[in-house]
């Protein structure tokens, strides 16, 4: 995707898609008029309220359990700033560039609906950070599911931090001055603008969401090429009996599957040598039809989020006529729940791909050689590369478990629930990496399989699968150092257009 292309929020929804073109392929991101002009409104509706001297919660009063602390004018804009300052505060290791991004991109879709009270300057600035390739450094660790991944975006406006910029980090003052922009001047209510909210979890989970759709529809050709490789009895997979369960996912899956094994020479020849195949080799459409339903699930929740208005309080009506509400928008239970669901679907489809590829090295239920070399013993071939993807395994089921039910008390009890949906999102991409490197096993292993049966003739996608990674990593004749050819079987796993190219018609 070039980065002439442009995404413009105006009044249709943004979708998961429009969040990973703009923060992981660089595609520009404007406003329409529209959008401007209900910026415009809602901070004109502060305004009145300043100057009115109604009391109104984080206009002119303090944060949290300091709600109750009264402001003056004067120190309005102090406060934006002094929020900004104080709550970026956290820890750990930065998030990456497009991670960052896509917090970004969302945050700016919050703002958009003009119900925030946010200044339009400030809004603009946020649009030059993204647009300009300035990328505040986040540390990824201690949000609760808002608050600090923003208010270290936030400083960066102000020229205060490191920034990725052009390859370098340096600081956000010398960045801004190379860009020729200026440290924004933050108004009444800017900085619990730019701190609230739910994007951090909501373009986190966009970026999860491309990664898992990908990895998924992998996991189909993966599985599907053990299925050939053990020789898996075709009868499970029947259109007529996969029709007696009706869930979405599972029909998606199982024409997938008869899809890619059509005229597979292998599969007609191994009719009838077994009454029927373990679970793991005959559940595909079962298992991974579930993850893809798990996946619908995700999508619907983290998109209703993604153009929802999370702030608090939000702003309704005009300056003339309006009312400022205190609520809980900035509670995001249901994207932390929707990325803890998807979490488990993505263990699971490492869990069965792991059963999966262990069979194919066991020669008592393989067919083929041990450990999937020819000259076992003096080769210890596959033999290890197992261990690692039970060792991924056990790591993801320790990462599915649920991070929505770890509730902790902040801010002198008057911030009691936490969603710790950002802790969610954060640990589904650490999932679905490990889910990656599964799958990238099983795919070096499934290949490997095939050297052995290459006599016969394979699937039309199974085929085309194990070519592609062919171009890529050699057969294995002898014991060498595995370590690349995962790399490099992941990496195919991880380009997001050889696989579209590939199997054009897969889904």
């Amino acid at each position: 995707m070039s980065q002439a292309e442009k995404i413009v929020i105006a009044d249709a929804p943004l979708r998961w898609q429009d969040v990973v073109a703009v923060a992981r392929h660089g595609a520009q991101l404007e406003l329409s008029a529209q959008a401007w002009a209900r910026i415009e409104n809602a901070q004109a509706i502060v305004q009145r309220i300043v100057t009115s001297g109604e009391r109104a919660y984080g206009v002119n009063t303090g944060l949290g359990a300091l709600c109750n602390v009264s402001l003056k004018d004067e120190q309005l804009s102090q406060l934006s700033r002094n929020t900004l300052l104080s709550h970026a505060c956290g820890v750990g290791a930065p998030l990456t560039d497009e991670q960052t991004r896509a917090i970004m991109c969302a945050a700016i879709r919050n703002y958009s609906h003009g119900k925030s009270g946010i200044h339009r300057r400030v809004v603009e600035a946020l649009l030059a950070l993204l647009n300009r390739g300035i990328t505040p450094q986040v540390p990824s660790q201690g949000s609760v599911g808002y608050l600090t991944h923003m208010a270290h975006i936030g400083i960066a406006l102000l020229g205060v931090g490191n920034v990725s910029y052009r390859g370098q980090i340096v600081s956000a003052q010398q960045a801004l001055a190379e860009e020729g922009l200026q440290p924004v001047q933050l108004g009444a209510k800017d900085g619990l603008c730019l701190v609230n909210g739910t994007p951090c979890m909501s373009g986190l989970s966009s970026l999860a969401i491309a990664d898992a759709t990908r990895l998924l529809q992998w996991a189909d050709v993966i599985g599907a090429m053990s299925f050939e490789a053990q020789r898996g009895q075709i009868a499970a997979f029947d259109a007529e009996i996969i029709a007696l369960k009706p869930h979405p996912g599972m029909q998606q899956v199982g024409i997938n599957l008869r899809s890619l094994l059509d005229g597979s020479e292998v599969i007609a020849s191994s009719k009838g040598i077994r009454t029927q195949d373990a679970l793991s080799i005959r559940s595909i459409p079962q298992v991974h039809g579930a993850a893809r339903d798990q996946l619908a699930h995700a999508i619907q929740q983290i998109e209703t989020e993604l153009n929802g208005c999370t702030d608090n309080p939000l702003l309704l009506g005009t300056p003339d006529n309006f009312r400022i509400m205190s609520q809980a928008n900035p509670h995001g239970q249901s994207v932390a729940m929707a990325a803890d669901l998807l979490a488990i679907a993505m263990a699971e489809i490492g869990s069965i791909a792991e059963r999966r590829l262990d069979r194919l090295i066991n020669p008592h239920v393989s067919g083929l050689p041990a450990f999937l070399v020819a000259n076992p013993g003096v080769n210890s071939g596959m033999m290890i590369v197992q261990y690692v993807a039970a060792s991924l395994c056990a790591e993801n089921r320790q990462l599915a478990q649920p991070a929505v039910l770890d509730n902790y008390v902040t801010s002198g009890l008057q911030e009691d629930h936490l969603s710790m949906g950002t802790n969610a999102a954060l640990k589904l991409h650490r999932a679905l990496e490990n889910c990656t490197q599964i799958l990238a096993i099983e795919y070096l292993l499934a290949a490997q399989a095939f050297e052995f049966l290459k006599e016969q003739r394979f699937g039309a996608g199974t085929d085309t699968a194990w070519r592609l990674l062919r171009e890529r990593v050699p057969a294995y004749d002898q014991d060498r150092w595995l370590a690349p050819d995962i790399a490099a079987a992941a990496g195919v796993l991880k380009d997001s257009n050889l696989l579209h190219k590939a199997l054009p018609n897969l889904n």
